[in-house]
């Protein structure tokens, strides 16, 4: 299977209900995506601004302090001490990294890539672009042989299950057993609300507590997008094994992907400013707290959304219905069965629509409008 072998976009599919919604007397809510509306932070937007004379090629490996920003990030946010800048990388992004990590290690056919049972479809469109074998499954001990690369997503996107560092560790070492790259993509990992997340920071994979002692064979992906409204600026990075990394480095360098030196600049400032972080979380948890509830009052169960940007959830029917009842309500949602056959009968509604159309969108549910 290559490129040309794609099915369509699966968002097409959302079309109809999109128009469906559109026609609510008093518009649209899109709870569907989750792409940032909130105001880059000035202190990021001032950085970008001073780096626009950027007349020469940047390095394909970053420069020397964005590199030292994502190494202090790690130990200060992460829990993740001593790693050193042979072991950091930044991507355009997180989503090409995740659609091309397979390519990039040189698998193909006879190797299988493992993901979430519920997930981001990207990690299965990666497998299949080199023809490896595609495997849903969160068992660690179920990981077969032949196994080269296993994604795991924590905190998930779309259900937003979270695993600790007990966790962590079994799937660090079913990992080793089968020589595989074990790669966890973090990227809402500053976004934990309920239970022990409500009050502990959400483990990396590179958590000393997981790597018994080495980073080998691990790697941690993470994007500025939503904790700090960059989403538009691809702005991104992946940290762990030295040698992985160098592995990376090198087919990145031939195929010239090369992180704008603006926008490098623009994530320093980023990494080094938690502020702007707790004040987007803040404004999440102020959307996550109107929608929750109405949900709840209007028949659905919440799963999962422990943790992450999003909420997960299901009328126990199919999701298709359930789209189409929000729909009537003029609230356009995200349809479980785009991440896998297991979220047939879920929804994911996000939390960056602007606070007036939450609100909007609770009362709705509410039956208040």
């Amino acid at each position: 299977m290559g490129v040309r072998d794609l099915s369509d976009y699966p968002w097409d599919a959302v079309v109809p209900f999109r128009e469906r919604a559109a026609q609510h007397p008093q518009g649209l809510v899109d709870l569907s995506i989750g792409s940032p509306v909130d105001p880059t932070p000035e202190v990021i937007r001032r950085a970008l601004s001073a780096a626009t004379d950027a007349h020469s090629y940047p390095q394909n490996v970053g420069t020397p302090a964005l590199r030292e920003a994502i190494v202090d990030w790690y130990a200060r946010r992460r829990g993740v001490p001593e790693l050193r800048v042979d072991e950091v990388l930044p991507t355009i992004g997180s989503k090409e990294l995740v659609a091309l990590l397979p390519t990039l290690l040189g698998l193909g056919a006879g190797d299988t890539v493992v993901f979430p049972r519920v997930a981001y479809p990207t990690y299965e469109v990666g497998a299949r672009i080199v023809g490896a074998a595609p495997l849903a499954e969160d068992d660690p001990d179920a990981w077969p042989e032949g196994t080269k690369l296993i994604w795991i997503n924590t905190p998930g996107n779309p259900d937003g299950r979270t695993w600790t560092a007990e966790e962590l560790a079994h799937a660090v070492r079913r990992a080793r057993e089968l020589g595989a790259v074990l790669a966890s993509d973090e990227c809402y990992a500053e976004l934990g609300w309920d239970g022990q997340w409500a009050h502990e920071p959400v483990p990396s994979v590179l958590d000393p507590r997981v790597t018994g002692g080495s980073r080998a064979g691990l790697l941690s992906v993470y994007s500025l997008s939503k904790q700090s409204n960059l989403a538009g600026y691809r702005a991104a990075f992946v940290a762990g094994c030295a040698e992985t990394i160098a592995v990376l480095l090198t087919a990145r360098k031939h195929l010239g992907m090369m992180m704008p030196l603006p926008v490098q600049e623009a994530m320093i400032a980023a990494l080094g400013d938690d502020e702007h972080v707790a004040h987007q979380k803040e404004l999440y948890r102020i959307r996550r707290d109107l929608l929750r509830p109405a949900l709840a009052a209007a028949g659905f169960r919440i799963d999962g959304s422990e943790a992450g940007l999003y909420l997960w959830a299901t009328e126990g029917r199919d999701a298709w219905e359930s789209m189409a009842r929000l729909a009537d309500l003029g609230i356009l949602a995200g349809p479980g069965p785009f991440y896998g056959p297991d979220a047939s009968q879920h929804i994911r509604l996000s939390l960056t629509a602007p606070l007036e159309c939450v609100e909007q969108a609770a009362r709705r549910l509410l039956g208040e409008s």
